[in-house]
């Protein structure tokens, strides 16, 4: 392993009788590396995952065979359920956080449930903000030490002592810019075709803006959304609660995973194209086969996405007729039908 794809194994001091608190960065290889050394030594400490990503917290968990000494609980209101002053050492990595307010939130978390002597490291590059969060980290904190820098990527240690200041973490934390309706998504719900009787499921639903739109057209229906986020899932399940629709529900899935044996009539997403950082079609592209698995010979699958994006190529190879539907110079509805592999229902 290169030296600057693991900073955190490097860096990171900590015994095998330490509580540790890993902030939303369950992909990092050092916490990889912190799993199976806890399952499968005689630890007494243990690891807890406060980790958004179902599919990640999943992963590690079936490396540790289930051992108690590693869990796995939602980071968007961890706090909420932990016991404050428990933690020896806390680490989180910018990479894998969407936005600034999920940093911060992970530093308020720290200082709250950080023993007094307690460590945090972060680690994170110049272009996602880490000078930034340095000077947070003092302003909460204290005094902060960079322990590395390796390639524009710095690896900062903050320690918390009898002076600090803890107060309790607040409120949850704010989930995207989803509960705002983007240009995209716009796009998609102009485009969209609804039967009043629908089947339909929403892939990475986010906040639940489109799976609600189509509930109030399919109200004979049913509508099931999933996303692999926790946060995003807390969310929806507040705006169905809010919209007081019977014919909805979401649940936390890695993909169309949860819902492989169940088919649609009507597929629908509006998926991310960044992982941790970085531009990736491959998301889009295993929603593309996983919608073509679950919709039923007649049905119907709609995908929004930046227009210099080319998801044409995945579709034709999952659906034999694909056209665009919707757009503008910015963004394309692409319309799938005729399933290859459909679920026959």
């Amino acid at each position: 392993m290169k030296r600057e794809q693991c900073l955190l194994c490097e860096t990171v001091q900590y015994s095998l009788d330490d509580h540790m608190l890993i902030l939303n960065a369950a992909a990092d290889p050092f916490v990889r590396q912190l799993v199976e050394l806890f399952a499968s030594s005689s630890a007494t400490g243990r690891v807890t995952l406060a980790e958004d990503n179902v599919a990640l917290a999943h992963e590690l968990l079936t490396l540790a065979k289930h051992a108690q000494t590693v869990q796995h609980a939602a980071f968007h209101d961890y706090s909420e359920h932990a016991i404050p002053a428990t933690i020896d050492v806390a680490a989180m990595n910018l990479l894998y956080q969407p936005n600034n307010s999920w940093m911060h939130y992970g530093l308020q978390m720290a200082l709250y449930l950080l023993k007094v002597g307690g460590r945090l490291y972060v680690v994170g590059a110049k272009d996602r903000g880490i000078l930034t969060i340095a000077k947070r980290m003092e302003q909460l904190f204290g005094e902060v030490e960079t322990l590395e820098i390796s390639k524009g990527q710095r690896v900062l240690l903050a320690r918390k002592s009898a002076a600090t200041k803890a107060t309790t973490v607040g409120a949850t934390l704010p989930v995207f810019a989803d509960n705002k309706l983007d240009e995209g998504t716009r796009l998609l719900l102009a485009a969209l075709e609804v039967h009043a009787a629908d089947d339909v499921l929403d892939i990475g639903c986010g906040a639940g803006l489109i799976g609600l739109h189509i509930a109030r057209l399919a109200s004979k229906g049913n509508v099931t959304m999933v996303d692999v986020s926790l946060a995003a899932v807390a969310a929806s399940q507040q705006a169905i609660a809010e919209s007081q629709l019977a014919n909805i529900r979401v649940a936390a899935s890695d993909g169309a995973q949860a819902v492989l044996t169940q088919c649609f009539d009507l597929v629908v997403t509006n998926p991310p194209f960044h992982q941790g950082g970085i531009q990736t079609t491959a998301i889009a592209e295993r929603f593309i086969r996983e919608a073509a698995q679950v919709l039923r010979p007649q049905g119907r699958f709609y995908l929004v996405a930046n227009r210099f994006l080319k998801y044409e190529p995945v579709l034709r190879a999952s659906f034999q007729d694909v056209e665009e539907v919707g757009g503008d110079t910015r963004y394309k509805v692409l319309r799938a039908t005729r399933p290859q592999h459909s679920n026959m229902s």
